[in-house]
């Protein structure tokens, strides 16, 4: 039976009234809210359960910040927790091993919308971990990912600290860091120069939803390794970057608090999960839901200037977008004419076997760099249910990856057989004709679709060694049928391709440029660092397969939406 001291704490009673409907919640915190609740009860009648909740671990950070830290911005004299951070901080902090009595989290994921106090708990974590949390020698760490915005971060929280003059009487605080006895609260960031040589007892990582590879977030991680009871805190909104760690986190994330038998139990006990978002099915033009992504509303913010800032933004579609994701909690993207949306793109998320693709029928379709820049190529497979398999690969520079303009987890996409960095300052056409060729002696590769603009040598080689292939003209009397059609299949979540993440960024890059008023459009990239080079080939790839099969046009569709093929 749970203890009355623990149920008197605000954090079960936030839980409760969540889950009973008393708080207007969305989905994910309502599961988080369930997920306590439940080992609450199991920890206190199964002896055998291997975590225990210990209320005085659970209120040590929640004391001390109330106690010593001083709010920088606003009208407050103290700091004073919330019922949501109550909640959050006493799951970070309460659960501790039966076996060992260390910290059982060793990570945590906190998603809130703007203006809810993050900077606050931020600042919070830190100085607990640095001066209160009874380890020897500990290295906390502010991170971000450039320099600048982790020195903010760290000034915020320095700032908080030097405003006590409590704390300011044992602690040293100086532009590159604040220091305790012998451990430290320093700013870190993926471009700082020397990662090496750290013992990381806590990592607060602010905003990672701006990281687009884990450099940062994995040498972290192998620097806790000699602590008993590390804690890495990723606190943050939702972004646009839908290939980086963040959409990772927030899937794995959603996967524990659903209890998701893909989670290994092991994995999902030592991760503690917060999320704060409006639901999928709702109206986010809706005040009503806006408090499922902000639980400060009515504190911190207020909801009436949250109702004048949306009079003002909604009509600016980047403006717009940006309040969605920020305010709502919502992965968008920033142009009004993007292709396909982060809930399309993450849709197509379905798998199928490639060995059992041997021996079918397919179409090619390529698309060529220039000089050092991308090269993909790829196969469409035509599977029941009208579901399409998409097999792809890249190519690029040694000097593209140094550079590393596009931020891309490189290591990560060449291991596992996405990409292939050639040597060089220009990608090798003939291991294009080796991949098609390696996939002939597999598949039934019906015809070749590609771009007449740049592949004339290669035409001719692939030709001899007897591919067919056609011309596809990248005008929009030709790419506008493909591209209607590809998109109520991704709408359908018909698009298979076995999660691959190159291909996802592709998607996630790709915006339409209308070209004339009958309503026909080309694709385009977002910006010169977000390429489109897989999904060209694949568009390629789709016009060939609407030759063998032509639209058919429905007498309700207009022509200036869907654009026949027939020749």
């Amino acid at each position: 039976m749970i203890p009355s001291t623990v149920k008197a704490t605000l954090a079960y009673r936030y839980a409760v009234d969540v889950t009973s409907g008393k708080i207007v919640s969305g989905k994910k915190r309502i599961q988080a809210c369930q997920r306590f609740l439940d080992e609450l009860e199991q920890s206190y009648s199964d002896p055998h359960y291997p975590w225990a909740f210990d209320i005085q671990k659970a209120n040590q950070p929640i004391e001390f910040i109330e106690r010593f830290l001083i709010p920088t911005k606003g009208a407050y004299s103290k700091t004073e927790l919330l019922p949501w951070q109550h909640f959050v901080e006493s799951n970070m902090y309460g659960w501790i091993s039966r076996k060992t009595g260390y910290r059982r989290f060793r990570e945590a994921l906190i998603i809130v919308g703007q203006g809810n106090g993050k900077s606050t708990m931020i600042a919070g974590n830190a100085a607990f971990g640095l001066i209160a949390d009874k380890e020897r020698g500990a290295e906390i760490y502010a991170l971000s990912n450039a320099r600048e915005q982790a020195r903010i971060v760290f000034g915020e929280c320095a700032a908080q600290i030097s405003g006590s003059p409590a704390l300011l009487k044992h602690v040293q605080v100086t532009q590159g860091g604040v220091y305790f006895l012998n451990s430290k609260f320093e700013p870190l960031a993926s471009d700082s120069r020397n990662l090496d040589g750290r013992n990381v007892h806590m990592a607060v990582f602010d905003e990672i939803h701006e990281f687009r590879d884990y450099k940062l977030i994995n040498v972290i991680k192998g620097k806790t390794k000699k602590r008993k009871q590390p804690m890495i805190i990723y606190i943050t909104t939702l972004g646009t970057v839908i290939d980086g760690p963040l959409m990772d986190f927030y899937v794995l994330g959603g996967q524990i608090l659903a209890g998701d038998a893909a989670i290994s139990k092991r994995a999902a006990d030592r991760m503690f999960v917060y999320i704060d978002e409006i639901d999928e099915d709702d109206d986010p033009t809706d005040p009503a839901c806006w408090p499922k992504a902000n639980p400060s509303l009515g504190k911190l913010l207020d909801i009436e200037d949250l109702k004048d800032e949306w009079e003002r933004v909604k009509t600016i579609p980047a403006e717009r977008s940006n309040f969605i994701n920020k305010q709502l909690n919502v992965f968008t993207m920033v142009d009004e004419l993007s292709f396909l949306d982060v809930k399309t793109i993450r849709k197509n998320n379905k798998t199928f076997p490639e060995e059992q693709l041997r021996g079918r029928l397919c179409y090619g379709g390529f698309d060529l760099s220039s000089t050092e820049d991308f090269t993909a190529a790829c196969l469409e497979f035509p599977l029941p249910d009208n579901n399409f398999f998409l097999l792809e690969h890249s190519w690029t520079t040694q000097k593209k990856k140094n550079a590393d303009a596009e931020k891309l987890a490189w290591d990560y996409l060449i291991e596992n057989g996405w990409l292939t960095v050639c040597d060089g300052e220009y990608v090798d056409y003939n291991l294009v004709v080796k991949w098609f060729l390696e996939q002939r002696e597999k598949y039934r590769i019906e015809t070749i679709g590609y771009d007449p603009a740049k592949a004339f040598m290669m035409i001719q080689t692939m030709q001899q060694m007897g591919f067919i292939l056609n011309d596809v003209r990248q005008g929009e009397i030709t790419l506008t049928g493909p591209l209607d059609d590809l998109k109520e299949r991704f709408l359908d979540g018909k698009i298979v391709h076995n999660n691959n993440p190159m291909f996802n960024w592709y998607l996630g890059n790709v915006k339409l440029t209308k070209r004339s008023a009958n309503g026909t459009y080309l694709p385009t990239r977002q910006s010169i660092y977000r390429k489109i080079d897989g999904f060209a080939a694949f568009l390629d790839a789709h016009t060939e397969y609407l030759r063998k099969h032509p639209l058919y046009i429905p007498e309700d569709k207009k022509l200036t939406t869907v654009i026949s093929l027939q020749r």
